[in-house]
């Protein structure tokens, strides 16, 4: 009997990639800044990721410097970094 169902970001490094696909596929505005949600709803709603999930991954992309967040916490940057990770 499975109980549970298997999670595709229970991996927070899994989950980070896939917010870097998101964020590059974003058009930035200005200074290459993408503003928070336009990576949160597709995360959370088109790719079905939790709460927990996402916010796993966010600290996981940020602590490995792939993306930068911004101080106001409304954007974020996706760093060269983060775009030749997307390349491995």
């Amino acid at each position: 009997m499975k109980f549970a169902a298997n999670r595709p970001f229970a991996d927070p490094e899994k989950a980070a990639r896939k917010l870097l696909e998101i964020a590059k596929a974003v058009e930035s505005v200005q200074d290459g800044r993408i503003h928070i949600e336009k990576i949160n709803a597709p995360f959370l709603y088109k790719e079905r990721g939790s709460v927990a999930e996402y916010g796993a991954a966010l600290k996981h992309a940020i602590d490995r410097g792939w993306l930068v967040m911004h101080e106001s916490g409304t954007f974020v940057r996706l760093t060269q970094s983060g775009a030749d990770h997307l390349l491995a």
